[in-house]
């Protein structure tokens, strides 16, 4: 080998190391870029929604008792309640606050804050339990409770009690009613989308206490009647390594907001009324506006999980009602080909029996809905998850299924999730239905 065989051979290896170094470079680059931007999947590893003692149940002579000894209500106000609680829904064995078993009643702040740390240290300490995670391993903390917040704020208490990390990105949401336990999902799947290899905890609650309504004007009335004491807390992860142990994955959340017109965000309006004694009156437009969220809701999410057959069909409707026959009813599609399990917000017996009519659903499939709002009655943003624990506590979960929650709120909104099963799903230890679940479904009087 001569000097220009060295040459000729140095200056090709040359060559190639170039070709290599800009080569790998590229596609260190690509795949940065792929792996930055790419959706990282959420885990539900486990859940647990809170269940007040025995003493704190509520049958209905025992309310309606207390109502008239309190002298707050008329004789027409106590008829008008007593008619509702019977249309309602609602059995005997739902929950209130401890302040309102109390004669008279103390809608104190003390007793506010008391019913707080009940609800969320109960369904808290019930999570930590069953998952094994050391709290301060909890990156993300989102609580949402839409009329009880106080400062120090209800996450800071919960930071308080659990000793949570310095660094803990903590959210309280307020005021953004019954369906602010998506919403609050839907912003800790955002987060675990930025902050890597970490937990998130969603605390979801509503407080009774100092929200109890204590007047006459009948719109007013109509929340004592429904709303009980619960509250639930999940555990979400972007860890890879807890899909083997996680119950789901999230698939999809999608948000729908009326509030731009007036009607829609008037329809649950915190007020005071001409005593000056506050309340959430509830308008008797209520299931017109939850109805029109509703369509507005499923025309973003059908082509989300819908089949192309039903979304031809749904699209084709949708031509010839805007351009041959505005009278023509909108073709509903068929929810049932897409979702093995509804969970509809437990909000009252009007909302579940207009959604089962307008969804054409089966009643085993508002089954879990009817009896959550039987057993626990409107624990507003955690009905969901009441509903979704009563599901898991038939053995009706199997590995692949798909799970539709769908929540109502003020504002008003209409948010859904849904889920993917990774596994058949057990009941987790202390659920809410532990106990009681052989006795249900229960029959209910039209």
């Amino acid at each position: 080998m001569n000097l220009d065989d060295l040459r000729h051979l140095w200056l090709h290896l040359q060559y190639n190391l170039f070709t290599i170094i800009i080569g790998s470079a590229i596609l260190v680059f690509l795949l940065t870029v792929y792996l930055m931007a790419r959706r990282r999947p959420v885990y539900l590893v486990d859940y647990a929604c809170y269940r007040a003692p025995d003493n704190l149940k509520a049958p209905f002579h025992r309310f309606m008792e207390h109502s008239r000894l309190t002298g707050d209500f008329d004789e027409s106000s106590l008829e008008f309640q007593r008619k509702i609680l019977e249309r309602s829904g609602l059995g005997e064995e739902t929950y209130a606050p401890e302040a309102m078993h109390s004669l008279p009643p103390r809608p104190s702040m003390a007793a506010a804050r008391e019913e707080a740390e009940q609800v969320m240290y109960g369904a808290l300490d019930n999570l930590f339990a069953n998952t094994n995670v050391n709290p301060k391993n909890i990156g993300i903390l989102v609580v949402n409770c839409s009329l009880f917040n106080p400062t120090p704020s209800l996450s800071a208490m919960i930071v308080n009690k659990y000793k949570l990390r310095g660094n803990i990105r903590s959210y309280n949401l307020g005021g953004m009613g019954c369906s602010a336990g998506v919403i609050a999902v839907d912003l800790a799947k955002d987060l675990l989308q930025i902050h890597r290899n970490t937990y998130a905890v969603v605390v979801s609650t509503e407080n009774i206490t100092q929200n109890w309504y204590f007047g006459n004007k009948k719109s007013m009335l109509i929340p004592n009647c429904l709303f009980r004491v619960g509250g639930s807390a999940v555990l979400l992860s972007n860890k890879s390594g807890d899909r083997r142990r996680a119950k789901y994955k999230l698939v999809h959340v999608v948000r729908t907001h009326c509030g731009a017109d007036d009607k829609a965000f008037r329809c649950v309006y915190q007020e005071q009324d001409d005593a000056g004694k506050t309340g959430v009156s509830l308008s008797k437009d209520l299931m017109a506006i939850a109805g029109e969220a509703l369509k507005a809701n499923i025309t973003t999410l059908g082509p989300l999980v819908l089949p192309v057959s039903e979304q031809l069909l749904f699209f084709a409707t949708l031509v010839v009602k805007k351009f041959f026959n505005k009278k023509m009813k909108p073709y509903i599609p068929d929810f049932k080909l897409a979702f093995e399990h509804f969970c509809i917000h437990a909000g009252g017996r009007a909302v579940i029996d207009e959604l089962e009519k307008n969804l054409q659903l089966m009643p085993i499939h508002v089954e879990a809905s009817r009896m959550t709002l039987h057993r626990f009655g409107n624990t507003s943003s955690s009905s969901i998850w009441y509903e979704l624990a009563y599901i898991e506590a038939k053995r009706r979960m199997r590995k692949g299924n798909r799970v539709w929650q769908i929540a109502f709120g003020s504002g008003f909104k209409c948010n859904s999730a849904v889920w993917e099963a990774l596994q058949n799903v057990k009941p987790s230890p202390y659920g809410p239905w532990e106990d009681c679940i052989d006795k249900y479904p229960v029959t209910l009087v039209a």
